[in-house]
């Protein structure tokens, strides 16, 4: 049945009923509108850690690592280790974007800049979520078609998954999504490393491994001449992609959800740091699937199809289907996190403000469902037309980097105002369009040129003209510095705390 045993198709439909139903069990907690886009701050430490770690870890990367490193050896463990360096960082990350109180990334550019800047990030966040979500699509139906030996494709497998998480996502909002990722995560676990002992065995161990590879397969550097499509990975590369995902990262426009569902200080930053750590030894055995890949499959034209030919042919019957249950667990746990994300970009920081400021709460959350859908569309889209996960996975590297610039000269440099964030974002991204399009620069040295042109303009432009509002300012920083349970000090000082 679908190219696969009745046993795996059962085990794939116990677990798409189970987690539809936990979904929908959890959007008792959706009910209004700080419910349904940010679960009212209510979430404990081991919820957010889970809602961390599947939000950020998702099939596609399991696929492009493998792909990678069936390409470039060890290496290509750096198309998800960019931001191994910055794990300990989220311990500082985390509180910040909790004690921001905001409900989207958005907010944080409108209290600190002002509404422009607010609007074009929240056009310029649903982009990144159509951009992602296709990058996941794409991954797992790929994988999904391959594991099926092409009996679903892989448009198929998009269809079907969006479907099931449209489900439960659209009635329980983010609780559903955090709730259903604690469970999902579990699952990506279990994907991560339910092939390694398999392809270890078939490729005859590290020691045939190392017999049958060349050399340079085991290094972690990969300075040559790259297959089409992929970096060279030098230490310089790894130096700099490192830089680039510290200035993105608070910038990601699903980041403030993570960083602001849970209750307290304390439990954003335990799940914040602890679910990317999870995610770091998940990263390792990806890595090990993809290198051993090479010995099993040699000669592959298509590297990110290694993942399914190895579940495919080397597991057993009951765990194939562990397997895509695990993958498409992998999808949703974050596809369902970014579409209510997306919605809440569009409802907090376009609708409500400029459309329709009387809208009730229930019409605010119908709309935020349509919008849902839309965005989940578009990401449908781009998914189904592209051909390379590892191409979209490169470019949502920088389109965060843009507004990180921003971020940071707003939290660390009081001088800097709207018109030199204008100047960083607008000056990092023509500087990029031109080196990777029209100069056809080296990533690495893209990232270079975009980052440093971008904190340059910043810094100009900002000393050339008036400073922001000190009003606005005092404001700003005033709730920065006010820790989170401290919210009397903020109500006394006369300003309005939303979803404290």
């Amino acid at each position: 049945m679908f190219g696969l045993h009745i046993i795996d198709v059962a085990v794939i439909v116990i677990y798409l009923l189970g987690i539809t139903i936990a979904g929908l069990w959890a959007s008792r907690k959706a009910r209004d509108f700080g419910g349904f886009f940010m679960g009212n701050r209510s979430f404990g430490k081991f919820f957010m850690l889970m809602h961390a770690f599947g939000t950020g870890t998702h099939t596609d990367q399991a696929v492009s690592v493998a792909g990678a490193s069936y390409r470039l050896g060890f290496a290509g463990i750096w198309y998800q280790y960019l931001n191994l360096f910055l794990t300990p960082f989220y311990w500082i990350v985390a509180p910040l974007l909790r004690r921001m109180r905001c409900l989207t990334t958005a907010d944080f550019f409108v209290e600190r800049y002002g509404k422009s800047l607010g609007i074009f990030y929240t056009l310029s966040g649903l982009v990144i979520f159509a951009f992602t979500m296709g990058l996941m699509l794409l991954g797992t139906g790929k994988t999904a078609s391959a594991i099926t030996n092409g009996a679903i494709s892989s448009e198929v497998a998009i269809g079907i998954m969006t479907v099931l998480f449209l489900s439960y996502g659209l009635v329980g909002g983010l609780p559903a999504a955090i709730i259903t990722d604690f469970i999902q995560g579990l699952f990506i676990i279990v994907l991560s490393f339910l092939l390694v002992p398999y392809v270890l065995v078939e490729a005859g161990g590290f020691t045939e491994l190392h017999r049958v590879l060349p050399p340079e397969m085991f290094s972690l550097l990969a300075p040559g001449d790259p297959p089409e499509g992929y970096d060279r990975i030098t230490v310089f590369y790894i130096f700099i992609i490192v830089v680039n995902g510290l200035v993105g990262t608070i910038a990601a426009p699903h980041h403030m959800a993570i960083g602001g569902a849970g209750k307290t200080e304390y439990e954003v930053r335990f799940g914040f740091t602890y679910g990317n750590m999870v995610k770091r030894f998940c990263t390792v055995a990806w890595t090990l699937i993809g290198v051993a890949c090479i010995a099993i499959y040699p000669g592959l034209d298509d590297p990110e199809h290694a993942w399914g030919l190895a579940t495919r042919q080397l597991l057993p019957v009951g765990l194939i289907g562990v397997m895509l249950a695990s993958m498409i667990a992998g999808v949703m746990s974050s596809c369902d996190s970014f579409m209510v994300d997306g919605a809440a970009l569009f409802v907090e920081n376009i609708y409500r403000p400029y459309i329709n400021p009387d809208a009730t709460e229930s019409h605010l959350l119908n709309v935020g469902r349509i919008v849902g859908v839309l965005v989940v569309g578009a990401g449908l889209y781009i998914g189904i037309h592209s051909e390379s996960v590892i191409y979209i996975l490169v470019l949502s590297w920088s389109l965060s980097a843009f507004f990180g610039i921003a971020v940071w000269g707003g939290v660390i440099w009081r001088r800097c105002n709207s018109w030199g964030a204008w100047a960083g974002v607008l000056t990092a991204i023509g500087l990029w369009t031109l080196s990777r399009f029209h100069w056809e620069w080296e990533l690495q040295y893209q990232f270079v040129l975009y980052l440093t042109g971008g904190f340059l303009a910043m810094i100009v432009v900002s000393l050339l003209t008036p400073p922001q509002d000190k009003a606005q300012l005092d404001r700003f920083y005033t709730v920065l510095h006010t820790p989170v349970g401290e919210e009397h000090k903020l109500r006394e000082a006369g300003i309005k705390v939303v979803l404290e």
